[in-house]
């Protein structure tokens, strides 16, 4: 202080002079001793006008009295400046007796200052907005201001000597005394250091920002603390605001970048626990209306929402949980009104990524079982056990859950500590039902929970949860109606592939068709395998473009239609000829006349102004169509812009080799006509048809994937299923792009001996020849038992071309697993049965083929036709029918 205010000294001899002068004197006044001691002051100091008065005023300090006045003087750092100073004299004594003075100088200019400061500091303390505190080095306060004081009471006299443990509470004091040791110790200043606390007298928890740094006396010694203290209560409330505004925005960003990348329902719901889980929520849960996911069309056209509510709620299955906090079973214990009511599991399920997901290959409606025995439970409110993953239960009509899913609204649903026991893990603070909402109809509902350490749920909290709700909500209703569609789609295209094993004479044959995975549409691959008269087999492989019901719809079609023209008996080209048109019928736009004009004028017609949509490209396709003869082991190909047909002949060691059969240009283009390759096949050689989904996908082109193809067909003489397998393995069957059919015949051909063919001269005795011939050869064969009723049809036949037919007549007996006559002519007048009237003579010989064969029809060949019909074999249990029965039926 003595520094700050500039104290000086100096004393006065018995005689009057200057007799001592302070350090402090020369440094105030600029005048060193040697130049005063031993003077007159008055003469020294004073002006020559201001000597008169100065020597009355000396004399009387001299006489014994004090004085103060102020002198001026000159300023020694500053020429020209004068300055003033206060000076004390006092009386006083030396040794001897003899009378002084000791004279005490202050410079008046730093006294007016020491006043200035003191009040600004005065002004800055009392006034201040902010808490200031001083702490000594004791850590007690010395002062506070009157900000202090209003927000902790009393007066700020009163707060003097307490320490931070008497307006704090205890965890808090310990941290502000800590960082005032170390502010202390340092003297590194602490900036922004946050404490919450209660003022007194009040029930609201403020935050406070303070700031610390030491304090100095003018020697450098540390003599405290300052503490300024500032309210940022509201200003961490609008942070808080902010922030939680912005991570609503991200939350709802991320909800729809994430949310419906599959049209899938379960995995929709996971993704919503995935933007949800811990992001928004401790811990949550999607239940779905069993009704949506087994596609019961009758329940959800009756609003799945409104299901079952006269007696409780309806069925919900829960596919998916997901929580951050702990793996124990999630303990909603809000409600314990009653339990969810028998619960259904199924398949395992697993966590990842702290969700609950169904393992690999399981069905994930029926996911669950496996999931609660390994704790991946979750449970919901008015439930008395956990729910597992998979499992279906009811929520109790009463039940908040169940009054969400009534009225459509979301609930809070306040927590309370847990009685279900420590394993638990976690206890829930409150929980957020909101209804699963798609287009005005209740589909499920999200339980959102937050544990007790979190912060509540809000009004903001609550929207936010029905914004996720309500985005999930579409992409289920998408997922449902893709999944409608989807089934519908699988049911039809599976219906139209043959049934198990398709069996053929002389070949054998394996067959496979994978679907693309449930990510992409229903394709439009197709394969048959038709048996044609003659034990001849037709082998069909087709692929219509686009995917998608519509697809399914027009593979369905075509392969009706191939199967009628097949029976027609035609040429592959003809066949091919026919489909082709029906194609460009199918395409073409509602109105359009049939025909062939009504087709062209359908196409003519695309993207005009009235026309109807155009549909040609879905009802484009390729095709693939072969008829094998196991006679003759020849099988005569046509292609409609399908990939080649693909042969390994067992005898040459070499890979598969693709035949050239001539392209042709795809169903539903026409114009130009379908060619024909006929190619002898050697008993053991492996045809394989197949589509383009099998050898091209994204990762492949398609002349890699036919060499794939050629090699993964080697090592052909091991069992056709085997083969199959092999073909799959080693290709990219799994890239879920395009459907895939593979169809494998083995050709095997039947033997010389299961084959009788004769030819017969144009005369009546040929009928009699005939018949001798065929119970000789039925007798070789051990068909005892069919030869009555086979001489019979025999007979009528040979009759028939006879009578009608022209040039040689030829008989063939062809055995497999079914007895096959066929009659060849050369007439072109095709037979067909008529009823014959009583009073006819004839005409009653079709009638009597069509009631004793298991089949019969004719077919046109190069010279003439060939009517046939077949017989079943004997099986050595039941009777052979008698013919003279059918007779006189007949007759």
């Amino acid at each position: 202080m003595y520094d700050h205010i500039q104290v000086a000294s100096f004393s006065l001899g018995p005689d009057g002079r200057v007799e001592q002068w302070s350090e402090r004197a020369a440094q105030l006044l600029g005048i060193r001793a040697q130049e005063v001691v031993g003077r007159d002051p008055v003469e020294a100091f004073l002006p020559e006008e201001l000597r008169p008065a100065g020597r009355n005023t000396l004399d009387q300090i001299m006489d014994g009295r004090e004085w103060i006045g102020h002198v001026p003087f000159q300023l020694p750092r500053e020429p020209g400046q004068r300055g003033f100073a206060e000076i004390y004299l006092m009386p006083s004594r030396t040794a001897r007796g003899e009378r002084g003075a000791l004279c005490i100088v202050v410079d008046v200019r730093a006294l007016r200052q020491i006043e200035t400061d003191l009040a600004a500091s005065q002004a800055v303390f009392g006034q201040s907005p902010m808490g200031f505190m001083l702490f000594d080095t004791a850590l007690r306060l010395m002062r506070v201001n009157e900000r202090f004081a209003t927000v902790f009471g009393g007066t700020p006299q009163s707060h003097r000597g307490r320490g931070p443990a008497d307006f704090l509470q205890r965890g808090e004091a310990e941290r502000l005394s800590a960082a005032l040791r170390q502010v202390l110790e340092s003297g590194k200043p602490v900036i922004d250091l946050q404490l919450v606390g209660t003022p007194p007298g009040s029930s609201e928890r403020r935050r406070w920002s303070l700031s610390l740094y030491r304090l100095h006396g003018t020697s450098g010694r540390p003599i405290g603390v300052a503490c300024l203290g500032n309210d940022i209560t509201q200003r961490r409330n609008a942070e808080r605001e902010a922030a939680s505004a912005r991570r609503n925005l991200a939350l709802l960003n991320a909800a729809g970048a994430r949310i419906g990348n599959s049209l899938d329902l379960e995995t929709t719901a996971r993704e919503l626990l995935d933007v949800a889980v811990p992001q928004f929520c401790d811990l949550a849960s999607v239940d779905l209306y069993q009704a949506l996911l087994t596609s019961d069309d009758t329940a959800l056209a009756a609003g799945v929402g409104r299901i079952g509510l006269e007696e409780g709620s309806a069925e919900l299955r829960r596919v998916a949980f997901a929580s951050a906090v702990s793996d124990a079973p999630m303990p909603w214990s809000t409600d314990r009104d009653g339990a969810c009511g028998a619960q259904r599991g199924g398949a395992a399920a697993e966590r990842r990524n702290g969700v609950v997901h169904p393992r690999a290959g399981a069905d994930p409606r029926t996911a669950g079982d496996s999931a609660g025995a390994s704790g991946e439970h979750g449970r919901c409110p008015a439930t008395s056990g956990p729910v597992t993953v998979g499992a279906v239960h009811r929520y109790p009509f009463h039940s908040p859950c169940a009054e969400a899913l009534r009225t459509g609204q979301p609930k809070v649903i306040p927590g309370q500590d847990s009685d279900d026991g420590p394993e638990l893990g976690v206890v829930v603070q409150s929980t957020l039902a909101v209804p699963i909402t798609a287009h005005d109809t209740v589909v499920g509902l999200a339980q959102f929970a937050r544990t007790k350490g979190s912060e509540p749920f809000g009004e903001r909290d609550i929207a936010l949860a029905g914004e996720l709700a309500a985005r999930a909500a579409v992409c289920i209703d998408n997922a449902r109606l893709y999944r409608l569609e989807h089934e519908r789609a699988l049911i039809l295209q599976r219906s139209l592939l043959p049934p198990g094993d398709p069996e053929a004479a002389g070949l054998d044959i394996a067959c496979r068709y994978l679907p693309g995975t449930t990510a992409t549409e229903v394709g439009g691959d197709w394969f048959d395998v038709i048996e044609l008269p003659g034990h001849r087999t037709a082998l069909v492989v087709g692929d219509v473009m686009g995917r998608g019901l519509r697809a399914a719809v027009a593979m369905g079609e075509l392969r009706t239609a191939v199967r009628t023209l097949a029976l027609l008996d035609l040429e592959p080209a003809e066949v091919l000829s026919a489909l082709d048109e029906i194609a460009r019928g199918l395409g073409a736009p509602a109105g359009a006349g049939g025909g062939r004009s009504g087709k062209r004028g359908g196409r003519s017609g695309r993207g005009g102004a009235g026309g109807g949509s155009d549909l040609s490209e879905v009802y484009l396709a390729t095709c693939v169509y072969a008829v094998y003869d196991p006679v003759t082991r020849r099988c005569t190909f046509a292609n409609a812009g399908h990939l080649p047909p693909a042969v390994v002949d067992p005898g040459s060691g070499e890979q598969a080799l693709m035949l050239e059969v001539p392209a042709g240009i795809p169903l539903g283009v026409g114009g130009e006509p379908f060619e024909e390759v006929e190619v002898e096949l050697p008993d053991g050689a492996l045809l394989a048809l197949y589509t383009d989904g099998l050898v091209e996908s994204r990762d492949q082109t398609l002349d890699e994937g036919l060499v794939a193809f050629r090699s993964a067909l080697t090592n052909s003489g091991r069992p056709l299923e085997d083969v199959c397998d092999q073909v799959l393995g080693r290709l990219d069957t799994r890239h879920g792009e395009d459907d895939i059919a593979l169809l494998l015949a083995r050709v095997q051909g039947l033997p010389a001996e299961a084959v009788g063919d004769w030819r017969l001269p144009r005369d009546p005795q040929s009928v009699a020849q005939a018949r001798e011939l065929a119970r000789g050869q039925l007798a070789s064969w051990g068909l005892g038992p069919l030869a009555d009723t086979t001489e019979l049809l025999v007979s009528e036949l040979v009759t028939n071309a006879l009578r009608y037919g022209e040039g040689e007549i030829r008989l063939r007996f062809l055995l497999d697993r079914t007895l096959v006559c066929e009659v060849w002519d050369g007439g072109l007048v095709q037979p067909r049965r008529r009823r014959a009237r009583d009073t006819d003579e004839g005409g009653r010989g079709l009638q009597l083929v069509d009631l004793l064969s298991n089949g019969w029809g004719s077919r046109r060949t190069p010279r003439g036709k060939t009517v046939w019909f077949e017989l079943d074999l004997p099986d050595g249990q039941a009777e052979t029918s008698d013919p003279t029965e059918f007779l006189k039926a007949v007759l």
